[in-house]
């Protein structure tokens, strides 16, 4: 029986991937995707659950669909992370949901879908593989037409002490190259211009194969006709080599972009957390990318709050932020996940002092990005334009600005969502800029407008 499902993604751009390979076995089946829950005959929440935060918002999106699913004859499916992790809890406490499909069965979608609306029982698929084989069935109908993520690998194999992915999606496992490089290729055809590379970890990426690492990867993707900007998302401090960084800055296609997760400054937390770098070593990389990739843009996550951290600790974090070494900066409090050794440490940290910690970081990074944005102004940057805005404005973003994180910029020209062009930029806020599109040398339309 064929059937119209929605389907609600929460968490990181892996988690959209998913959705999509849902979407496309689904279709592939004969159902129909609708973006109107009120229009499904079955709902589909895909679920993120890495910190506190991100199940809240799991189980409260949960909720509101199940209170329609009470109004209305409809199959509620819980996809995704939190399945994997809580799926027996899950039944207890969450008897409106009927089926629940973990992220090492995803192919399972279909059966949980195609099963009768009132079984009289929870479907549960949940497995320890993967589910990489499958993404060549991936249907990407979610975020833009130009842009879309690769996902090169699944799972983790690193033992940080916060994280709690290698126990949802287990050990690290590599994509063979030639399925990446003929998805690739049909994501070009269907007019994708930007790659976004994710994965828990870009670096690790071939270590379990033998056809080659990240570098040789990236040597393979700027050969495909169609692909013009190729950015990495999630790169591992530990396995930055000078081969991938030479490969970085020698090809126009790849952005001179790098997403790399520290996580704290400070030499004791650092050991606790198990990221196996002294702020020296981090200090040193962070030089040494700089060096080797001119004009490199960067962004970096940090944890605060994390168990034991002191005053003088977090204020070693306070320091690096200012020195504006790094572009972009995302904050996380740190959360006290079961399954976790941190979460056995002593001296935990008060919410209340996390908020606080949390709220000065984003505060220096805000005046350090507003400094870094007003030194651009007067500069023509290449740009991505993104959507259609009004009074013939664009919304469009610069290869330092990687989608729906780092903010935009608003511009004023002619020009179409998937266009890359050229924009001088003529004005700054703290995260978004201003720019006027230029032709062949020329401004498309006067400056005062803006």
């Amino acid at each position: 029986m064929k059937r119209t499902v929605y389907i609600v993604t929460l968490g990181c751009p892996k988690n959209q991937v998913d959705s999509e390979l849902m979407m496309g076995m689904l279709v592939e089946q004969g159902h129909e995707l609708v973006l109107d829950p009120e229009a499904a005959d079955v709902l589909v929440v895909n679920t993120c659950s890495f910190i506190e935060a991100a199940k809240v918002e799991s189980i409260d999106t949960i909720l509101e669909l199940a209170r329609l699913k009470e109004a209305t004859r409809k199959r509620l499916i819980v996809a995704g992370c939190l399945s994997q992790r809580y799926a027996e809890e899950l039944q207890r406490e969450l008897p409106e949901v009927d089926g629940f499909v973990g992220t090492g069965r995803l192919s399972a979608i279909t059966a949980a879908v195609n099963a009768p609306l009132r079984c009289g029982r929870p479907l549960v698929y949940v497995g320890a593989g993967h589910s990489l084989a499958e993404l060549e069935r991936r249907r990407v109908m979610s975020g833009s037409a130009f842009s879309a993520y690769l996902k090169i690998s699944e799972g983790c194999s690193r033992r940080c002490s916060f994280c709690i992915i290698p126990a949802v999606r287990g050990r690290h496992e590599s994509r063979p190259l030639e399925a990446l490089l003929a998805e690739s290729k049909s994501l070009a055809r269907q007019g994708v211009v930007e790659l976004n590379l994710v994965a828990q970890d870009l670096t690790a990426y071939g270590h379990d194969r033998r056809d080659g690492g990240l570098a040789d990867l990236l040597r393979a993707l700027v050969r495909i006709k169609g692909i013009r900007w190729i950015r990495l998302l999630y790169v591992y401090p530990q396995r930055i080599t000078d081969d991938l960084l030479d490969v970085i800055a020698g090809e126009e296609k790849i952005c001179r972009y790098i997403d790399m997760p520290l996580q704290h400054i400070n030499d004791r937390v650092l050991r606790a957390m198990r990221r196996e770098r002294s702020a020296e070593s981090l200090r040193r990389l962070v030089a040494r990318i700089k060096r080797r990739v001119p004009g490199v843009v960067l962004r970096t996550s940090l944890i605060v709050g994390f168990p034991g951290e002191t005053e003088a600790e977090f204020g070693e974090l306070v320091e690096f932020v200012r020195e504006g070494t790094i572009d972009h900066v995302g904050v996380f409090r740190y959360s006290r996940e079961e399954g976790t050794l941190a979460a056995e440490l002593p001296d935990q940290v008060p919410g209340a002092v996390k908020m606080l910690r949390y709220r000065t970081i984003m505060e220096v990074q805000a005046g350090v990005a507003a400094a870094r944005n007003a030194g651009r102004v007067g500069t023509t940057e290449e740009v991505l334009v993104c959507e259609l805005g009004c009074d013939g404005r664009s919304i469009g973003r610069t290869r330092g600005q990687a989608p729906e994180i780092d903010g935009h910029i608003v511009l004023q020209g002619d020009a179409a969502p998937g266009d890359i062009a050229n924009a001088r930029i003529v004005g700054a806020k703290t995260y978004d800029l201003r720019g006027v599109l230029v032709r062949g040398g020329r401004v498309d339309m006067a400056v005062g407008s803006l």
